[in-house]
């Protein structure tokens, strides 16, 4: 009976520490890729561009480097989702809505101070922010002007949550104070479109979502956005305004990532062809140099840059201090929350 028991126990000692073998063997050090056993990365990225990265990643795990690779995927408003990686939160690959997300990790060190060192100056994707409407365009809303006109609602999300709608300040700002030569006429419009705003949810795929259930006659949107929401049969049109902001989406391996090597393939990854074409059939405009054959996109005649407006820097302190500036005052006066989430 003793010896029956004492087998009973070395032989389940056996299989455990064989169980404990092949799971060690289905880890990686993050060395290299091409390895035997399934390497699981994750990526926190902001709400837009989560149909684009599904598809994407489908492709890289079709490629040798991507072939063992699973991922956990966290998708949200930029500022949220930034914050959140700040926190605690796991992540090998960060992508977000604007530069200053990014940033936020750099000066933690949780993001190489290089990241932006490349081609593309770090940025994945590009787009520009236009003005969407329902079908038929009731109401006839073709330029910013029409969206401060009495009895106009226009969707657009919180920007002191979400990335997507400090693209769209900053393009409504740029275009009516003249890339910032007037400065009190382009505040004095934000206090007029933002009053025309009945409602701001804290990502743009939300504002969108809250637009398709039929509130608001025109949303403020990436142009990715809105052709996304055409591709899923959402009666809506848009119109590219004569004069709005080049949106730049930053993308970037953390430096704590247990993968890096798999990560940094991934990343590579992004700037193929094969990748930009899946970014740009889902309304995205490519950053690899040559662009994407059979690809192409209007060009706004008076299109500028945050560069433009000074900068990331000077605009977020301008436009997005919740201690003070004109976005907190702007909200303040309509009893919006300034509050990161």
């Amino acid at each position: 009976m003793e010896s029956r028991r004492l087998r009973a126990v070395a032989t389940a000692t056996a299989v455990a520490s064989l169980t404990a073998l092949v799971a060690a063997c289905g880890r990686d050090s993050g060395s290299g890729g091409g390895t035997s056993g399934k390497i699981e990365l994750s990526l926190v990225a902001y709400s837009t561009p989560q149909a684009a990265y599904e598809k994407i990643i489908q492709a890289f795990q079709a490629t040798p480097e991507g072939k063992n690779i699973t991922f956990t995927k966290s998708f949200g408003g930029s500022g949220d989702q930034s914050r959140a990686v700040e926190a605690g939160l796991q992540a090998d690959i960060v992508a977000f809505s604007l530069e200053p997300d990014m940033m936020r990790l750099v000066k933690k060190g949780l993001v190489a101070d290089d990241w932006n060192a490349g081609p593309a100056k770090g940025m994945v994707t590009d787009s520009v922010v236009v003005i969407a409407t329902r079908r038929g365009n009731p109401k006839n809303l073709k330029t910013w002007d029409d969206l401060a006109k009495p009895g106009v609602e226009v969707i657009t999300p919180n920007p002191f949550t979400s990335g997507g709608a400090r693209w769209n300040v900053l393009a409504a700002y740029g275009a009516k104070s003249a890339k910032g030569t007037d400065k009190a006429g382009g505040i004095a419009y934000l206090n007029a479109l933002f009053a025309n705003v009945p409602v701001q949810d804290d990502s743009a795929r939300k504002s969108l979502q809250t637009f398709s259930s039929g509130k608001g006659d025109a949303i403020l949107a990436y142009e990715n956005e809105a052709i996304f929401a055409q591709q899923s049969r959402q009666p809506i049109e848009y119109t590219v305004p004569d004069s709005t902001i080049l949106i730049e989406n930053p993308v970037a391996v953390t430096r704590k990532s247990a993968h890096p090597a798999q990560a940094k393939a991934f990343l590579t990854f992004l700037y193929t062809p094969q990748a930009q074409k899946i970014f740009a059939a889902n309304g995205y405009r490519p950053v690899i140099e040559g662009g994407v054959p059979g690809v192409t996109f209007p060009s706004p005649p008076a299109l500028f840059t945050i560069g433009d407006l000074g900068g990331w820097p000077k605009a977020t302190a301008e436009f997005f201090d919740p201690k003070g500036s004109v976005m907190a005052d702007v909200e303040r006066r309509l009893g919006v929350s300034i509050e990161a989430k």
